[in-house]
Parts: C-alpha cells; sequence; structure tokens
C-alpha cells in the first residue's frame, strides 16, 4: 500500500466517522422532542420549532461560509465542527434546560455547516470518475444512517424506563463528547491534497458562484428535488418517536428504539443504493422508489388506526403498524444520495463546495419546513398528518423527471 493510498483511506474513515457522528446528534431531534416534553415541561408547539434552532444555522452558515471553505481547508472545517459539538455537547447536562437544548442544536447546526460541505466537496478530490463519486457518496450517507440507527439505542439506553422525564438521559452526551474528541485526533493525523478545490478567484467572486450556479437548469431541478425529499424525510423522522409514542401508545422507551426500524430502512437502502444504480437507470429507480413510499404511507397508517394502551407492552403484541411504517426509509434511501451525486459529477471540483453550500441550505429549509408542518398537524389531527406526505412525494416524482431531462442536456453539451 502506497503512503497516498493510506492517506486517502484515512481520510475517508475519518469522513464515515464525522457523518456518523452528526448522524446521531442532528437525528435526535424527535428524540429530544418526546424527552423534552416529558422532563422540561414542553408542549407540542413549543417542541416544533426545535428543528428550526438546527436547520436554519445550517441553511445560512452553509450560505456564507460554503464558497470560502476551500480557503479555510475541508480537513480543518471537519475539525473545527467537530470542535463546536466536543464543547456543546459537554454543556447540555451541566445546564439542563429547554434553552440549553436549543443552544445545542444551534451549535450542532452550525458545525454540520461546515461539515456537510467539506466532506462532500472531499468526495470530488478522493474520486476520479462518476461512478466513483456516486458509489463514495451512497457509502458516506449510508454510514450516516448507521449514525442515526446507533443514535436512537443510544439515546434509548441511557432513559429510565421508570421515570422517563429523568434528566438522567442527558448523561448521553458526555459519551458524544467524547467520540467527538476521538474523530478530531483522527483528522489531525490524516492528509488530504485539497489543491484542486481552489479556483485563484477572489471570496466575493467565490461567494457569487453560488448565485450563478441557481440560475443553471441543472441546478435548479436539483434544488427542488433536495427540497422536497428532506421535507419528507425529516417529516417522518422527526415526529416518528411521538407517533409511535402517542398513537401507537408504545412506552417511551420502546417508542425511540421503535423509530430506529426507519433508519435501518434508510441505511441498508444507501448502502445497497450503489448495487442497484448499475443496474437500473438512476431516475427510474428513483421514481419507482417515490411510488412505493406512497403506497407505504396508504398501508400502513390505517393499520395504526385503533392501537390501545396495555399495561404490559412488548415487542410481540406491539401494533403492526410500528413496524411497517417505518420501512418507508428502505424506498427513501437511494434518493438523496444518487441526486447528489448527479448533480456534483457534472460540475467541476472547483466549484462543488459552491454548489454544496446549496445542497444544505435547501436541504435545511426543506427538513425545517416538513417537522414544523408535520408538528402543527399533528397536534390537531394526530397521525393522519402523515397522509399529507402524499403531496410533497408527487411533486418529488415530477421534478426527479425534470432533473433527468437537464442532466441529460448538461451531458449532451458537455460532449
Amino acid at each position: 500500500m502506497t503512503v497516498a493510498t493510506a492517506h486517502r483511506r484515512r481520510m475517508i474513515a475519518a469522513m464515515i466517522l464525522t457523518y456518523m457522528m452528526f448522524g446521531v446528534l442532528l437525528n435526535s431531534v424527535g428524540t429530544v422532542i418526546l424527552q423534552s416534553i416529558q422532563g422540561f415541561g414542553i408542549d407540542k408547539a413549543q417542541a416544533s420549532i426545535l428543528e428550526a434552532f438546527k436547520d436554519l444555522p445550517i441553511a445560512v452558515v452553509s450560505f456564507l461560509t460554503a464558497s470560502l471553505l476551500p480557503r479555510l481547508g475541508y480537513r480543518r472545517a471537519m475539525m473545527l465542527g467537530l470542535g463546536l459539538v466536543l464543547v456543546a455537547c459537554a454543556l447540555m447536562p451541566l445546564l439542563a434546560s429547554f434553552w440549553m437544548t436549543k443552544a445545542l442544536f444551534i451549535a450542532t447546526g452550525v458545525a454540520f455547516a461546515l461539515v456537510k460541505v467539506s466532506v462532500y466537496s472531499s468526495i470530488g478530490l478522493l474520486t476520479d470518475s462518476k461512478q466513483a463519486h456516486a458509489s463514495l457518496t451512497s457509502i458516506i450517507e449510508g454510514w450516516f444512517m448507521v449514525g442515526v440507527l446507533a443514535g436512537y439505542w443510544i439515546f434509548a439506553w441511557f432513559i429510565d424506563p421508570q421515570s422517563p422525564g429523568d434528566p438522567v438521559w442527558l448523561d448521553v452526551y458526555w459519551l458524544l463528547a467524547g467520540i467527538a474528541a476521538v474523530i478530531i485526533a483522527l483528522l489531525a493525523g490524516a492528509q488530504l491534497d485539497e489543491s484542486a478545490a481552489r479556483d485563484g478567484h477572489a471570496a466575493a467572486d467565490s461567494f457569487l458562484d453560488m448565485f450563478r450556479l441557481i440560475a443553471l437548469p441543472l441546478v435548479a431541478a436539483f434544488l427542488a428535488s433536495a427540497f422536497l425529499y428532506v421535507l419528507i424525510e425529516q417529516s417522518v423522522g422527526t415526529w416518528l418517536p411521538t407517533f409511535n409514542r402517542e398513537i401507537l401508545h408504545l412506552p417511551a422507551k420502546m417508542s425511540v428504539q421503535a423509530a430506529s426500524i426507519f433508519a435501518v430502512s434508510l441505511a441498508l437502502g444507501r448502502l445497497g443504493a450503489g448495487l442497484a444504480l448499475r443496474r437500473v437507470p438512476w431516475h427510474w429507480l428513483l421514481i419507482g422508489c417515490v411510488l412505493a413510499m406512497g403506497l407505504l404511507v396508504l398501508l400502513a397508517l390505517p393499520l395504526a388506526r385503533g392501537a390501545q394502551p396495555q399495561a404490559d407492552m412488548s415487542w410481540m403484541s406491539a401494533p403492526p403498524a410500528a413496524f411497517v411504517f417505518p420501512l418507508i426509509g428502505l424506498f427513501m434511501a437511494p434518493i438523496y444520495p444518487a441526486i447528489n451525486s448527479v448533480v456534483l459529477s457534472s460540475l467541476p471540483k472547483s466549484r462543488h463546495a459552491a454548489m454544496t453550500g446549496l445542497i444544505v441550505v435547501f436541504s435545511a429549509l426543506g427538513g425545517t419546513t416538513g417537522s414544523f408542518i408535520t408538528g402543527q398537524l399533528f397536534a390537531r389531527i394526530g397521525g393522519g398528518a402523515f397522509y399529507l406526505s402524499l403531496v410533497p412525494m408527487t411533486l418529488l416524482v415530477l421534478t426527479i423527471a425534470l432533473l433527468k431531462r437537464q442532466s441529460a442536456r448538461a451531458e449532451a453539451a458537455a460532449a
């Protein structure tokens, strides 16, 4: 093994671990909402804004800094983001309160903006073909979902089943702070050649490049697709623990653990997407996945009707909907990494940071919108709020078809 290959593998491992860490933190919102309702005494309307404290900083910081990160360095930006969440996690159990929960997610949002732009831009530096780019993107996103899955069980392990609102669950953040420290040390020992990411433009010109990208039909079609996809995913993922607790009447700890089925589905779907995309055209695969998502919503939600509380709820006696509905993640899984790879691999490497900034901004806005709307509807009509996800699913089919058309035109123009 050459020195360059060793450094490449070390950098990829560090990127995967960094993404897994943020998979745990970013998708803990649903669990934290449930615990905040039980422990801090807030209502659902207050809890529904918690997603915004994560997603809006992601959008703002990505927009302002994405074009500047090549100058800072992608590896350094990842270390900076991890350092920020390390401090926030250490403060969480010390200042146990809902306002500190908001501060934690603000810090997580700022950090993830730095990390996601850096990771996605680094993929282009570590691969030399569209197939390799799509493969590494799917692998990293798949391990992100493994982090999400681990997060459900890590948080559930710290919840006292006899007293779900007990602040002992906040001790999970000591563990997360320690993991962040280990990843920072790994990144400090890694090397990454970032020369191809620097275009030599002035900072202001690099910033304006994001606006130039929006004007491209290919990018506009992609951004619409990304916004709609994340709106759907976050609306399901964020409110699934509460759905399990209040509609299916699962115990608090089991509600969080059952939501991990969604993460398992996403992880398996993304890790397997690379194989499927080698045999099936990406646009047909994604359209089929969206249609399957809609069918699963229509199948699973009626199964939740009539669920009754049980004194000794177990996995054997849980309502079927607790197992069926989270399987929607299998069909969601291939969509996000595939559309990201399509647009990034069509652009020069020097524009990947600016493009990733746009990806993060529109993903964050979609996540906040989906979580907020679902939370408000959940408070009014209960689990039936998930039926309304059929609307953005319909629009997503249309934007994927448009993205395919524009990507074909871009390829023809480049030929």
